[in-house]
């Protein structure tokens, strides 16, 4: 196909498909601006690639997923990531925006079924949202993932979640951004108590992640998962090579996770200081609530007479991740 017969099929199909395209994407982001400035990403994209490639067989459907469904995908995420565990304010989580995110990545699964990482999204957003009612206290505190009560896990939810990671699996192996974040989750789904999560796999899927993004909160998330593998001293290691990374100098889960793992290794005043600063860090009230009360417990530990120096170089300390049985992390993380 020569590029002038190539752009006449695409001004075709484009006075076609353009309202059905900017209508679609209406539906997910509800903005009729950023549905047609999509909608024109897709349009350019297709004068990109068919005069190369020929014209697809299904030309609608190839210019709905060319929806930068990555850029699609990462705001479902996000959206569903504040929901689950809200940055700042009052509130532990948001639940309406986990919903919100839950129905958008369902419809784009019925959408695009044979897109694996569509299916990944949907199974983490399913698996984490089965513990909604485990993760909020009576009065609004937090709940840990450990300290939860898996009865009240949705089993609902839990078998979707697991059927749309199965097809991501059977698509294309399940090694995507999303499906490997789905697999963690689905560990902890799995294990009907706390002693009985396979750390060792989470461990190893957040190692095949951190060879995936190379992310600093990733490296961190690996970090606590080797903590409860291999035992705190592993973990200790792994986030204390952490604590110089610039990108982390503000997250409060750097401290929070380094204070777990130093109370589970004896080092109680250490500890407490560390969770002491990480509530100094946090915008969200529960978590810093959280965060006092685990200092507070620890204090009656420390020996009156102990003076055992700690040296800010040793204690530096973003949303989707850390600290088992300390806080909740900023994004979908094994503490939760």
């Amino acid at each position: 196909m020569t590029s002038s017969e190539a752009h006449a099929a695409i001004e075709a199909v484009w006075r076609l498909e353009a309202p059905k395209l900017t209508a679609g994407l209406m539906r997910f982001v509800r903005d009729l601006g950023v549905a047609e400035d999509l909608a024109h990403d897709a349009l350019v994209a297709a004068f990109e690639q068919w005069p190369a490639d020929g014209v697809p067989r299904n030309p609608g459907a190839w210019l709905m997923q060319a929806v930068r469904l990555a850029s699609v995908l990462e705001v479902i995420y996000l959206v569903f990531n504040e929901g689950y565990a809200a940055t700042a304010g009052e509130d532990w989580i948001r639940p309406s925006l986990c919903e919100e995110a839950l129905r958008l990545g369902r419809t784009l699964a019925t959408l695009l079924p044979a897109d694996a990482e569509v299916h990944g999204l949907v199974g983490l957003m399913e698996l984490h949202a089965s513990r909604f009612r485990a993760r909020v206290g009576p009065n609004g505190e937090a709940v840990l993932l450990l300290d939860q009560d898996r009865g009240r896990w949705d089993r609902l939810l839990i078998g979707r979640g697991l059927a749309a990671l199965a097809r991501a699996v059977a698509l294309d192996g399940g090694g995507g951004f999303y499906a490997l974040q789905a697999a963690i989750a689905a560990c902890h789904v799995r294990a009907a108590t706390p002693e009985a999560t396979d750390w060792a796999r989470i461990a190893a899927l957040y190692a095949r992640r951190v060879d995936v993004t190379r992310s600093p909160i990733v490296r961190l998330n690996h970090a606590v998962a080797v903590g409860r593998a291999e035992g705190p001293a592993a973990g200790l290691a792994l986030v204390d090579a952490l604590t110089a990374d610039p990108s982390l100098a503000a997250y409060p889960y750097l401290p929070s996770a380094r204070g777990d793992l130093l109370e589970r290794l004896g080092r109680i005043e250490e500890a407490r200081t560390e969770f002491e600063r990480a509530a100094t860090l946090t915008r969200n009230s529960r978590d810093r609530d959280a965060l006092l009360a685990r200092a507070g417990s620890l204090e009656a530990q420390v020996p009156r007479h102990s003076q055992f120096p700690t040296s800010n170089s040793t204690r530096p300390r973003w949303k989707l991740e850390v600290a088992v049985g300390s806080c909740r992390s900023a994004a979908l993380s094994t503490a939760e």
